[in-house]
């Protein structure tokens, strides 16, 4: 598939999904009551706000014009209302973004982000790959995010749990979450921002497609094109062995990992969070002993309640 044409079609479809969720109030334009045969600002009102013609608008949102400049894009976005994430991610979908890419190579934890995430002790660490694929785990990571999967499935590259297919699809990660419909929003438009980054990326496609097809909660939030950061979230958990805890789940890139993230999870010191996770170490199997997983088993096996997008 031609990457140009593609990534004009993703931008074409950001602009028309984010202007039919504006109304003229929202902008600052009067709204006289009248009856609109579709949702949202008009593509002239839209083009008016940016300052372009409306020519030019909506020869960018049919996909073609090329190569908007940072200025266009800039006013758009401000014209959207988007906030800081969106308005990169207008960016990202536009031409200029992708001249440069080249193949990723593939996904593999090595002896660098195993010595990272041996950095941060018994603080639950989970890395993450591009398509939010689980890379690997520390032992309290699993035990707080998939203690009823295997141990090593993150190793089995055919079968490796994903956190959008969990949080959407596993009856475990949906209740781990207290306000599951903000955990919900923030991994769609994670997501959402990785297809604009890897527009071509066939198994990123698949994982969409699957999602959208099994879960309406997903394929609602999906087509509200809305983009999150990757950074820090304060969620509470209810997790089965320890209670409820209030943590922060930090998103660090790792240096040339190409996309590969280090999912950390703190609490505040001295807190109740704190000592769940400290209690929560202190339950887990010796090392040598990682054989079982750490919650009941979930019915069916790993690859059948998670199943990969990789070949």
């Amino acid at each position: 598939m031609d990457e140009t044409a593609h990534g004009k079609s993703l931008l074409g479809e950001f602009l028309s999904r984010r202007r039919a969720q504006l109304k003229p109030a929202d902008v600052g334009l009067p709204d006289y009551g009248d009856r609109r045969r579709v949702p949202g600002l008009r593509r002239e009102e839209l083009a008016q706000l940016a300052g372009v013609s409306v020519a030019y608008y909506i020869r960018l949102e049919q996909g073609l014009s090329l190569n908007a400049s940072p200025q266009v894009l800039d006013a758009l976005a401000t014209a959207l209302r988007l906030d800081d994430a969106e308005r990169r991610h207008l960016h990202t979908l536009s031409g200029d973004a992708r001249q440069s890419r080249r193949r990723l190579p593939a996904e593999r934890v090595t002896a660098a982000v195993r010595q990272l995430m041996d950095a941060f002790g018994d603080s639950p660490v989970v890395v993450l790959g591009r398509r939010s694929d689980i890379l690997a785990w520390n032992r309290t990571g699993h035990a707080l995010f998939a203690g009823h999967l295997a141990p090593d499935s993150p190793d089995q590259v055919a079968t490796r749990p994903n956190t959008a297919r969990m949080v959407f699809l596993d009856a475990h990660t949906r209740d781990l979450y207290v306000d599951w419909p903000r955990k919900a929003r923030d991994v769609v438009g994670k997501l959402r921002q990785a297809v604009g980054k890897y527009p071509d990326d066939p198994h990123l496609a698949s994982l969409v497609g699957e999602l959208t097809m099994r879960s309406p909660q997903f394929a609602t939030l999906w087509a509200q094109h809305r983009v999150r950061a990757w950074g820090m979230n304060e969620y509470r958990m209810r997790h089965p062995t320890v209670g409820e805890l209030d943590v922060l789940q930090h998103s660090l890139p790792v240096p040339r990992g190409e996309g590969i993230r280090l999912m950390v999870t703190t609490a505040a010191p001295g807190s109740a969070a704190q000592a769940a996770l400290r209690l929560l170490t202190q339950t887990l199997q010796p090392a040598a002993d990682m054989s079982a997983p750490a919650w009941p088993a979930a019915t069916g096996t790993p690859a059948q309640v998670l199943p990969s997008v990789h070949p």
